[in-house]
């Protein structure tokens, strides 16, 4: 049997949860959570084999706490994107799912974290693999940031204290790095790749 903690804010995502999982035969919910602060602890005194845990879960992470309590991880997230795949996968998350996944692949996804192996949906893993890691600099970033609400360079110059040839030459850099014909272009891509 598979003990198995539900860390999920939204009341009625949890509850779904913990009826989808539960229904399997060798699946057993013996915890639920709806805030950081709460899982470990409950992790622990359950003695989960495997936390379900909300990527948007309010309060610190706790994937690598719960892997030092010997519980595994996988992580759900409403709206995933590449990035926040990569950087789940880099810490001790065994697995990351989207909450559209089917029932049954989410029971096997949690059926494999407790076996010790990676749970990632097909489509999340090719994303991932597929978007390059962050080229940007953070002022490069924070450029982008203020041009993607359709500031234009003099706008973006007096928010964040710049000459004006200074934000062309951050626009210039963005372009050649990410590959984008224009400054639209650029926020497309930082916003697929999930840089943004």
């Amino acid at each position: 049997m598979i003990r198995i903690l539900i860390a999920e804010h939204l009341p009625l995502v949890r509850r779904g949860l913990l009826a989808t999982l539960g229904a399997e035969p060798d699946l057993r919910v013996v915890a639920e959570a709806g805030c950081a602060e709460e899982v470990v602890r409950t992790a622990v005194t359950a003695e989960a084999d495997v936390a379900v845990v909300d990527l948007d879960l309010p309060g610190p992470p706790v994937a690598d706490p719960l892997a030092e309590q010997g519980c595994g991880v996988l992580i759900l997230s409403a709206a995933p994107n590449p990035a926040q795949v990569r950087e789940a996968l880099a810490g001790p998350a065994l697995g990351f799912m989207s909450l559209c996944v089917p029932p049954e692949r989410l029971a096997e996804g949690v059926r494999q974290v407790a076996a010790g192996r990676r749970a990632i949906e097909a489509e999340l893993a090719v994303a991932a693999l597929q978007c390059a890691s962050n080229p940007l600099t953070r002022r490069e970033l924070d450029v982008l940031r203020i041009a993607a609400g359709g500031a234009r360079s003099t706008e973006i110059a007096d928010e964040l204290f710049l000459s004006v040839g200074t934000v062309r030459n951050h626009l210039s850099r963005i372009m050649c790095k990410t590959g984008a014909r224009n400054r639209l272009d650029a926020v497309r891509i930082a916003s697929d790749c999930g840089w943004l």
